[in-house]
């Protein structure tokens, strides 16, 4: 790896057009405590991009930061600092129709499908609910409901489901009736919170299998979000790793699990269980507790658990370097691991 000055997290190797551009995006929370009311940076300094039609996987440990950070591209939280574009319009400058027609374009499917369907309505109602709020998109009854029949038969539910409830549904159904909601508005992307970690193993393939046929036949984007590494190496084009708030490495799904810049990844890859003798890694064991956002530590988040930091990972934010084989993969860190340049001052 080389290192350089700037952080530019947009994949290569792609002619697609750039559906998300985040830069420096921060978000900080006032939390009340003994001792008066802290700051705690869910988010500091991410950067991403997204391209039309790819899959981004985004890993990191529970409390990292993972749902602020969806909640913020979509426009349910605003950031603290840094800029967040959607075909190259900042949502926060807008108001009104044009900040409804950008809310169509980004869509989510919740974790919890028990939770996130009312019981009370029937599947035609929670999948024909978006249109009460857009309502130009399918101004006649008739229309609406045969979309309505449309989108169940699209995500593998039979058209007749449409006056059933949530209840008489199934764990992967439910979570069907969840995306062909998603799909109401006709998003151009897709954010996945834990879609399938509420599901038995077999209905998670079966919801995985799904989400990647819809994507194929619609051209969607999506952000997966995932704890589980095995569901992110099925679907993911790219992976993002996440540590208290910051984007540690960026990279395509082969560099990130095959060849692991930072500490933190290669401890997490080396945690994900596999098959295969000859690809099994040593486990690498992280000493400590994550530390609290409240009170990050100074420089590198993650130098407090890391088994290669030194004094100078406890001054200042560490440099941002790229892997020489696969320019699009990136990790911040004055160590880094995998394949590196020979030479290169910042090589533990």
């Amino acid at each position: 790896m080389s290192e350089s000055t700037a952080p530019d997290a947009t994949p290569s190797g792609t002619d697609e057009p750039q559906v998300l551009e985040v830069r420096d995006v921060g978000k900080t929370f006032s939390v009340s405590g003994k001792s008066g009311r802290k700051e705690l940076r869910a988010l500091d300094g991410i950067n991403l991009d997204l391209r039309r039609g790819e899959t981004l996987g985004l890993v990191g440990e529970s409390g990292c930061g993972k749902s602020t950070l969806a909640r913020t591209l979509m426009m349910l939280e605003r950031p603290n600092t840094g800029t967040v574009r959607w075909d190259g319009t900042d949502p926060y400058k807008l108001k009104g129709k044009d900040l409804l027609a950008l809310r169509r374009k980004v869509q989510m499917v919740f974790q919890d499908p028990y939770a996130s369907l009312n019981n009370r309505m029937s599947a035609a109602e929670i999948i024909a609910e978006p249109w009460r709020t857009h309502r130009d998109l399918y101004p006649r009854k008739r229309d609406r409901a045969a979309r309505v029949r449309e989108l169940l038969h699209l995500v593998g539910l039979r058209p007749s489901d449409e006056n059933r409830r949530p209840q008489e549904f199934s764990g992967g159904q439910r979570q069907r009736l969840g995306i062909a909601r998603a799909l109401a508005l006709n998003p151009e992307v897709i954010i996945c919170d834990e879609p399938v970690s509420a599901l038995d193993l077999s209905v998670q393939a079966q919801v995985l299998n799904l989400l990647n046929e819809l994507q194929q036949e619609l051209d969607i984007s999506y952000i997966f979000i995932s704890h589980d590494l095995s569901v992110v190496r099925h679907v993911a084009d790219r992976v993002a790793v996440m540590y208290l708030g910051r984007i540690v490495e960026t990279g395509s799904t082969e560099a990130v699990f095959d060849h692991p810049a930072h500490p933190y990844t290669e401890a997490l890859m080396s945690a994900a269980p596999t098959l295969d003798v000859a690809t099994r890694r040593q486990r690498i064991l992280l000493s400590g507790e994550v530390p609290s956002p409240l009170n990050p530590p100074s420089g590198c988040r993650f130098r407090t658990r890391c088994a290669h930091a030194t004094d100078i990972c406890a001054t200042e934010l560490p440099p941002t370097v790229t892997d020489d084989a696969e320019p699009g993969h990136i990790a911040e860190c004055y160590h880094p691991r995998g394949r590196v340049t020979l030479g290169m001052p910042a090589v533990a």
